[in-house]
Formats: structure tokens, sequence, C-alpha cells
């Protein structure tokens, strides 16, 4: 599989996409007016303990405060080793108003929420995490081969620096990687922490203590050791960036890292910008001539598989399951590209063949297999409903680049002009019986008062005689269209 990141570099903005075999599967977007806070430390202060909830509100400088649940809560001695702590039934007998904790943010404020807390320390690098507070050696459940788990596991055991404490989580990017490797990652890891620890000693209260890496390099230490084949780069001063940080960290793969210097702009010559609007989209289109409708709300996201245009050859238990098959992958991707999390339920069309079925939650299976976010998924039932889970750790797509449309607030719909024209006539009675006055004018949109021009002009003139005043049509043209005033003159 071909595997290509792309970097685009704007004023205000940086982009970063996955381009997996000609097509978009991931974009990250950061802005300076919002960066990601996912992986960043900092030195907070408890504001609140919630005993109902089991969790505390923690103060880090941000907006809104923090979520830091119980069981986010580590507690350690000086050397910073776990100390094993019995099941805690009362946050308040580990945290109290007031405290000051060094804390990791593990998820980013999202929506109304704020973000979520963990004082399990955890930094990453190419092939390694290290929890300073943790203990033993993990390994990716995505290297499957019982031989390699073995010896990565040794080979972490036998690098880790004598006297110092913690775990390590090996990565799946860790395949195959020579023991030299890991023993750089490890040395790194034991800077980078000494340097927190410090800088955390001499940090005030409510404050940064660490910042994880920008976004391109960020894209770059993972990508590459994911195995991306190049990285482009569309400015000369961040591809300067990348290389020396590649030349530091990653010196085998920097001769990767090219600068695009054309006319065309990087994401148009490579069609993302097209993708990127489609992935705004509601409906996603099947090659097949089907259709993918995606409706995301708080609580959940729902996906409608519809045959659309598609009508098959043989019969129709053949067309939905070919269908199904095709929107298996195509939701795959587009939980990715569009960062779709928490509560996902998939409606695919009705089968009635159980070996079909089976063979469409395989396929969605199967295409899930490369996303590197967490997913479960429940069983498909006989109507095609699927429930699946996907753990969120940022904003979506569509919440990260649009706002609640102002005309519908959010609903997705509108009232028709009709359905307006009746809530003028009522408000018109319920005005003219109140006060006094010498007309009514009503103010709204152009396709309401078209409509009360022609449709309903008999309605109004029966308005006319009922009230005893005359009724005047005026057009605003910033209104919505369920948007109107009936002023009194």
């Amino acid at each position: 599989m071909s595997t290509e990141l792309l970097v685009n570099v704007g004023t205000r903005e940086t982009r970063a996409a996955l381009v997996e075999n000609g097509a978009l599967q991931e974009l990250h977007v950061e802005r300076a007016s919002r960066r990601g806070l996912v992986g960043n430390l900092y030195r907070g202060r408890v504001s609140r303990v919630l005993p109902g909830m089991q969790a505390a509100f923690i103060d880090i400088g941000l907006e809104r405060t923090a979520f830091l649940h119980v069981a986010d809560i580590v507690l350690s001695r000086p050397e910073d080793t776990i100390v094993d702590v019995p099941a805690v039934d009362d946050i308040r007998r580990l945290v109290s108003d007031g405290d000051e904790l060094l804390v990791q943010v593990v998820k980013d404020p999202i929506g109304t929420k704020g973000a979520r807390l963990t004082t399990f320390v955890a930094l990453p690098s190419r092939y390694l995490v290290y929890m300073p507070r943790g203990d033993g050696i993990g390994v990716s459940a995505r290297i499957e081969e019982e031989e390699e788990r073995a010896r990565l596991k040794a080979a972490v055991a036998e690098s880790a620096p004598r006297g110092f404490a913690g775990g390590y989580i090996v990565r799946t990017a860790a395949h195959g990687v020579a023991l030299t490797e890991l023993r750089e990652d490890m040395a790194y890891l034991s800077r980078l922490w000494e340097h927190v620890q410090s800088r955390a000693a001499q940090a005030a209260a409510v404050s940064i203590v660490h910042e994880d890496l920008p976004l391109p390099l960020r894209a770059l230490r993972d990508e590459l050791a994911r195995g991306a084949e190049r990285v482009l780069v569309d400015c000369p001063r961040e591809h300067e960036r990348m290389r020396a940080f590649a030349e530091t960290f990653l010196p085998a793969q920097a001769p990767r890292i090219e600068l695009y210097s054309g006319s065309r702009p990087l994401f148009d010559l490579h069609g993302i910008e097209e993708e990127v609007s489609r992935a705004l989209d509601r409906k996603v289109l099947l090659k097949s001539g089907g259709y993918l409708i995606f409706d995301q709300t708080e609580a959940l996201t729902t996906i409608d598989v519809n045959t659309g245009a598609y009508v098959g050859r043989r019969n129709l238990e053949e067309t939905i399951f070919r269908t199904n098959l095709e929107a298996a992958v195509a939701i795959a991707r587009q939980l990715r590209l569009r960062n779709l999390g928490g509560i996902i339920i998939i409606d695919f069309i009705d089968m009635t063949d159980a070996t079909h079925r089976a063979q469409v939650l395989a396929a969605l299976e199967r295409a899930l297999a490369a996303d590197r976010a967490q997913t479960h998924i429940a069983s498909l039932s006989p109507l095609g409903l699927v429930e699946m889970t996907r753990k969120r750790t940022r904003e979506s797509l569509e919440h990260l680049m649009c706002a609640p449309c102002p005309s519908c607030e959010g609903r997705g719909f509108v009232k028709t002009a009709e359905s307006v024209c009746h809530d003028i006539f009522r408000e018109i009675v319920r005005q003219s019986r109140q006060f006094e006055s010498g007309e009514l004018l009503i103010l709204a949109h152009q396709d309401v008062v078209e409509h009360l021009l022609s449709e309903e002009s008999a309605a109004v003139a029966e308005l006319e005689a009922q009230t005893g005043r005359p009724i005047r049509l005026q057009v605003e043209a910033l209104y919505g269209v369920d948007q109107y005033d009936v002023v009194l003159v």
C-alpha cells in the first residue's frame, strides 16, 4: 500500500493529509487560534471536588475547567513509582479543593465539555510510550506474532536504564525495528521525562509544563514510523524544521521529506480540497449508485445505507448484499476522514441471508483494521443495524470546520413559507386584540411575502376586514424564511 503525508502550511492554519493509494484517509487541522491539547502536561489546581460524580474539576488555564475522574488519579511516592492503592470509593480521600496536580490531557474540549485529564502521564516517541508512573512492559495488540512480541519485550527490558522507574508500551510501528533504535527512543524518553520533572518543579500553578509537538512534527513522527513513503510540504521554513527533526530522530527517513514548490496548490493537485468538501456533506455517493446518509448528533452518529440508483444484475438480495459490502468499506474510510467518535449506529439494508450478514460485518471489521482509533463493533442484527463505538480524542471534522446554521439553529430544517404565513396570521390576531394601531406592518423573507401576495392574498384581505386595519408587507433581505415581525404602526 502506497502512503503519502501531505502538509499544507497557511498563515494561521496547518493541515496534514494522510493519503493511501491515492485516496484521502485522514485530515488533521491545527489553527493558531485553537491548537489541539491532547498530550499536553499542566500543573493544575483542583477548583471543585464532586463526590456524587466521583470526579473533580481542574483549572489548567483554559476557558473551561477540565474534568478528572477518580479512575484517572494515581498516587505516587516521591520517586514516582506507583503505590498499590485499593479501590477508592470516595474521591475526597485522593484530592481536595486547592490541591495542585501534574495532569495530562487525554481528550480535547468537545462542544460544551471541558478537556478530559489523567494523572497517568504517557510520553510517546516513535516506537514506545513511556509511563513514568507505570510498571512493566506491554506490546501493541496489533503486533500479533508471538515471537516478535517476545523479542520486543525482551529488548525493552534489557535496554531500560538502570534505576529508571516506570513502564513502557511498545507501539505497532516498532514491528521489526532494530535494538539500537529502541535504545535511542528510550534515551530520548528518559531525557524528556527529566525535563518535564524539572519544569513541573519550577512551574507556577495553573500553567503548562510540557506541550506536545506541533502538527507537522507530530504527523511526521507518527507517519514516517508507520512507513509513509513520502512527505510533501509546501512551506520552505517548515520543510527545514521537519528535515532537522527527522535528521535528529529519524535519520534513515529524512530523505523522504520533500519540498513542494509547484505553482498549483498542493492540496488542489492531489484532490484533497474536493475530498474535504465532500466529507462535510450529509450524503456520500457510492460507486455502484447507492449512497450513505450521515447524521451527527450530540449523543451519537447514525449512518443510513441506501441502494439509490443501483439495481443490480441478478436479484434483490444480491443487489442489497453488494451495496452493503461497498458501504462497509466506505463507512470505515468516512469514520477516519470525518473523525467521528462515540456511539455510531449503522443501518445497513435489511438482509435475509445470515451468511450475507456475517460477510458484511467481516468486511466492516477488515476495513476498520487500518483505523488508528480504538473501535468496538457489536453484532449485526437481522434488521441490518450495527452498534459500534469509536474512541474520540478531538473534535470531528464537521464540528471543527462548521457551525450551526443561523437560520435553522442546527435543526437541519426550517418552516415552509406556508407555515410561516399561518404563524403571521395568528400573530396579527394576537397583536390586534391587545394593542391599538393605525396599521400593521409585516416584515418577512422574500418567499413569505410572495406567498402572502399570491396564495394567501384572500386570507390577508379577510384579516384586514376582521381587524379593521390595513396590513402592509415589506421584504427584509437579512431575514431567514422562518423569521418575521409584526410591527404596530
